[in-house]
């Protein structure tokens, strides 16, 4: 069993990875970091794709800049994919958390990281990926859309079990005021209100785009969020859970989370709102108060 980490850079992967490692030895797991980052050489990692290939090498190599290195060292390790195997039998019976690179084409349009965990599955390894954005895509409605994008794009390409975290959320409140509630940006409501506020000060093409690039969000409707600080021991275990039930690994009996002493989803966002989120001015709460107000006031006409 393993999860698959991803998000684009700066969203907290490595430090994900080292902080829900220790979470779940505590529960009685052993657990091994694989590093298939060829560009991180501070992870810490039981095993390191740099032993294969290194990026710094690749570029030297091949006059390639980072981005195109970055691609040729998925390919290589797609075509190399025996190293990988040979690898993980020494770390038979462990649970696999793979820190993968951070370039978002990796996820969306390029086949080798889909190809690469297509082969991890029948090595045989029961996968889940963990998508990890940065809260403070919150605080900025444009940002947000192309967090939900990103993520929608990256659940439809690997085809995997997939639970999306809304990571470094006890730094919410220094990134800017929310305009509506936690609850509206980890259940991804009614989007059309996240448009509203670009209206204000986007001209009339780019609302139109934003209203049509929300749309297909919601009509797929798959797009959910795990909010989450990764010093904070309630979230970690909430999500752990979720990722759990989703790879198959709470069926195994062993190490596994007591669901009672979880919080619900409902409840976490309540107590992390408590936590670290101040200045939320219950703006979608007003919103919602004045359509029921107009379309009552529609009715009675």
């Amino acid at each position: 069993f393993g999860q698959v980490v991803l998000g684009p850079p700066g969203a907290g992967k490595s430090t994900y990875c080292k902080n829900i490692k220790t979470f779940l030895e505590n529960l009685g797991r052993r657990v091994a970091v694989v590093n298939l980052d060829p560009a991180n050489e501070f992870c810490e990692c039981d095993i390191d794709i740099r032993t294969l290939v290194c990026l710094e090498d690749v570029m030297e190599r091949l006059h390639l800049g980072p981005n195109g290195g970055m691609l040729f060292c998925m390919k290589f390790l797609e075509n190399n994919i025996e190293w990988l195997r040979e690898a993980l039998k020494a770390y038979e019976g462990y649970y696999l958390l793979f820190d993968f690179p951070g370039q978002v084409e990796l996820f969306t349009n390029h086949g080798s990281v889909r190809a690469i965990t297509a082969a991890m599955q029948k090595f045989p390894v029961q996968l889940c990926a963990v998508n990890l954005v940065d809260s403070h895509h919150c605080s900025d409605a444009g940002k947000f859309i192309s967090a939900l994008l990103m993520s929608l794009t990256s659940m439809l390409q690997l085809e995997l079990p997939h639970v999306n975290v809304l990571s470094k959320i006890d730094l919410i409140q220094s990134m800017g005021q929310l305009d509506f509630g936690l609850e509206f940006y980890t259940e991804v409501l009614d989007l059309e209100y996240l448009v509203r506020t670009l209206e204000e000060d986007a001209p009339p093409r780019r609302a139109a785009l934003s209203r049509a690039l929300t749309g297909l969000v919601e009509d797929f409707g798959l797009v959910k969020f795990f909010p989450i600080s990764i010093n904070d021991a309630d979230t970690l275990a909430a999500l752990q859970l979720a990722v759990d039930k989703a790879n198959g690994y709470i069926y195994t009996g062993k190490g596994t989370i007591d669901e009672r002493g979880v919080l619900s989803q409902d409840e976490l966002v309540q107590v992390l709102e408590d936590r670290y989120i101040h200045n939320y001015d219950g703006g979608l709460d007003v919103e919602l108060e004045r359509d029921v107000e107009d379309e009552g006031d529609e009715g009675a006409g």
